[in-house]
């Protein structure tokens, strides 16, 4: 080969690597996006959390959201989801004088990843980094060389004490419940001191109180401090012990490495293809949200449990808590029996544990780290043991699970927000089957009722129907026959409701006569909370999962339950969007009346499917998730609640979604991406390919399940857990006859 003709060929490699398709390959975790929905359209924004998969340790930046100018020291441990740090360390350079126990600093150059934090503080030009483990972790600060340099640590609530270069110290939380720091640097202090009201005394070591305060100080230059720390709600010592079992040194780099290797094994459970970069990073970053919730709290085989106030023996069970069942049981707690099974059965055992240790054998309603604080509407621990069951997920012990959910039922108030004993409300369900509703004005005088609340009339009513049909599932699976038609004829409570002239569910006085007049959007007051709860009747029309062939013939039939189904999307707000979200702040995310940002709507895109016109879900599916959910920092329409909002998600963008918990069934939606790959827990694969997918083809043409020709749209868990294959022809047209025979629709409680 002549010199010529090796500079024309090595200039056409040089050129074809340029435009080569080819990138650079991208593990799952590189496309999550922690920011993701950090600035909120109206509410609570999410939070760019780091932390290991269901890991006791977790954080974020100090600062009220994304759009704040400053960050309030660095963070420790984040023990409720939306809460701040525990605990707070403060790099400081400057003069003693000016200490405080909390510096705010303007800050540049962030970087978060769900293993790995960094950020530069630009007023004392300090560098920044973070790793954590699952009960420890490190920071590296590289302090600017020409300033004293200084590290504080406050405790906001509790007891600071320092020995050298090692930090001990609790904070308090709330319902007898503490949370521990054991912390060391690599660097020996020059001098150690408490910090109170401003003044430093390095004769004392120990502290408590309110900001109780210990001050490390390095001399009169800045370099570069390794930290290391460990957290426990058992001891300091047991926080110092986590920390040995977890890390044995200061890097930050094999921390971070460490981490990353165990998020993508997690987010590799689900393997996807789809061209879109944007699409990946919504849907593993959506799934990464499912992990956050909730945390594993067992140390060395111990765990402190806010439910009784005693550390226990997990038994070799890892106790799990902090989950807000109310808005997870609906998507989150299906998505993990089919990829996490392990998972989901300790998270049950550890609900079965929580109604042990409590006065009452009652199923939690919101398990948090200071005990269940009985939050919202309803007992939907039911559905989570009811899927569980019918899914066969059934390594817990069934018998007990099924007490504890009928007697939080049966023992419990149904008052929203309280965990008071039946009383007269609840005497009034048993005996008409609905909650009462007061007249506008009329004062409430039942002591149930939460102080700050309302009854809720509609969303109790409705919510209890459906968690009393899941006990009648649960007792079926267990042959309590009696108890099972019980609690089924319980679950046509909604009817007792249903208003047969507006073919809305409308709240009833004591005396069995609706209140009148009534706007189905904006009766109710703050919320709607005196008759629904956040969102409006339009929303609520539709809230009964377990029985939608019954809530198709109430509304007069399949032509008729369409129409009030469109209508739902194309009923205008009625006010202006300053009036209508003062009043309804939850129900955002709007399309028409229907409000894709809280977890009551969930499942009313797919009862298309239920009357006749798969081919409506599948373009409200498709349409929803364009519209609402973005890999930016506006992607999330409302409060995306540790997971019930990013399961939905997870779900309708591989195509199918789980309609009802209870029950063994999948509803078919129109799948985003081309080709989904799921590792079921028990070693076997669940694939969806959909041909011909794009923006455009979003319509099912024809289907394959199993290798048979599949026209109904849904599918059962039998016809997946074993292994198995969906197939979607995808084209950009409706198939308007595929799936609508009223013989394919999927079972409602009858059917079941």
């Amino acid at each position: 080969m002549n010199r010529l003709n090796s500079i024309l060929i090595g200039a056409v490699c040089i050129l074809t690597a340029c435009s080569s398709p080819f990138r650079e390959h991208k593990s799952p975790v590189d496309y999550v996006n922690p920011y993701m929905g950090n600035i909120s359209h109206l509410l609570v924004p999410t939070y760019p959390t780091i932390h290991l998969p269901n890991s006791m340790l977790r954080v974020y930046p100090e600062r009220a959201d994304y759009t704040s100018d400053k960050i309030n020291g660095l963070p420790l441990i984040v023990t409720s989801h939306r809460g701040q740090s525990s605990f707070n360390l403060t790099p400081y350079q400057g003069e003693r004088e000016a200490l405080k126990p909390v510096l705010a600093y303007s800050y540049d150059n962030e970087r978060i990843t769900p293993y790995s934090y960094s950020v530069f503080l630009d007023e004392p030009g300090i560098e920044v980094h973070y790793a954590p483990s699952h009960q420890s972790a490190v920071y590296q600060i590289t302090m600017n060389p020409d300033a004293p340099s200084y590290l504080i640590l406050n405790s906001r609530t509790g007891r600071m004490k320092v020995n050298g270069n090692i930090v001990n110290g609790y904070q308090l939380l709330g319902n007898n419940t503490k949370v521990y720091l054991h912390l060391e640097t690599q660097q020996q202090p020059v001098e150690t001191m408490i910090l109170s009201n401003g003044i430093t005394d390095n004769s004392q070591k120990e502290i408590n109180g309110e900001n109780a305060c210990i001050v490390l100080y390095y001399g009169d230059k800045g370099k570069t401090l390794n930290i290391r720390y460990g957290v426990s709600f058992i001891s300091e010592e047991q926080a110092k012990k986590n920390l040995e079992r977890e890390i044995n040194g200061y890097s930050v780099e094999a921390v971070a490495t460490a981490g990353r290797a165990i998020w993508n094994q997690t987010l590799e459970k689900i393997e996807i293809d789809t061209p879109s970069d944007d699409e990946k990073g919504l849907f593993y970053t959506s799934l990464y949200r499912c992990y956050e919730r909730p945390v594993c709290i067992s140390e060395d085989g111990r765990y402190f449990s806010a439910f009784d106030g005693k550390i226990h023996e997990d038994e070799g069970i890892p106790f799990y808590t902090d989950d807000w069942i109310w808005d997870t049981y609906r998507a989150a707690h299906p998505l993990r029996i089919l990829a996490e099974p392990s998972l989901e059965t300790n998270i049950i055992r550890s609900y079965i544990r929580m109604a042990e240790q409590m006065d009452s054998l009652w199923m939690p309603t919101f398990p948090e780290i200071t005990g269940d604080s009985r939050r919202m509407n309803s007992n939907h621990a039911v559905a989570t043991i009811a899927d569980a069951c019918a899914k066969g997920l059934t390594e817990f012990d069934i018998e007990k699970a099924f007490l504890a959910c009928k007697q939080g039922i049966e023992n419990k108030t149904l008052a929203p927000w309280s965990g008071k004993p039946v009383g007269w409300l609840d005497a009034f369900y048993k005996e008409h089957g609905y909650i009462p509703a007061l007249h506008p004005g009329e004062k409430e005088t039942v002591p149930e009722v939460h102080p700050s609340e309302k009854r809720q009339p509609i969303a109790v009513t409705l919510g209890t129907s459906y968690d009393e049909w899941c006990l009648s599932q649960i007792a079926g699976y267990l042959r309590k026959t009696d108890e099972q038609a019980y609690y089924m004829n319980r679950s046509y409570n909604y009817k007792n409701v249903f208003n047969p002239d507006t073919r809305f569910f409308h709240p009833k006085d004591k005396y069995g006569q609706f209140i009148e007049p009534f706007d189905y959007r904006f009766s109710g007051s703050m919320g709607a909370r005196e008759y629904y709860g956040e969102n409006n009747g339009w929303v609520y029309r539709w809230d009964v999962p377990h029985n939608v062939a019954d809530l198709i013939t109430l509304m007069g039939g399949r032509e008729a339950f369409n129409h009030e189904l469109d209508a739902t999307f194309n009923e205008p707000l009625g006010r202006s969007k300053f009036e209508f979200y003062a009043q309804l702040p939850d129900h955002t995310g709007n399309v028409g009346q229907f409000s894709m940002a809280n977890e009551p709507s969930l499942h009313i895109p797919y009862l298309y499917n239920y009357s006749g016109q798969p081919w409506k879900t599948q373009k409200r599916i498709r349409t929803l998730l364009n519209e609402w959910f973005r890999n930016d920092l506006m992607g999330i329409p409302g409060d995306e609640d540790g997971g019930g909002m990013s399961a939905f998600v997870v779900f309708s963008m591989m195509g199918f979604y789980p309609v009802t918990p209870g029950s063994p069934t999948y509803n078919i939606g129109s799948p985003m991406l081309s080709y989904v790959k799921m590792h079921l827990g028990n070693g076997k694969v669940f694939e969806v390919e959909a041909k011909n997918c794009s923006a455009e083809n979003k319509y099912i043409q024809s289907a394959v399940l199993n290798g048979k020709e599949w026209n109904k749209p849904w599918f059962s868990h039998s016809d997946i857990i074993n292994g198995g294959k969906l197939v979607l022809i995808m084209g950009n047209k409706a198939n308007k006859s595929w799936g609508s025979e009223e013989n394919c629709a999927p079972p409602s409680a009858v059917g079941l």
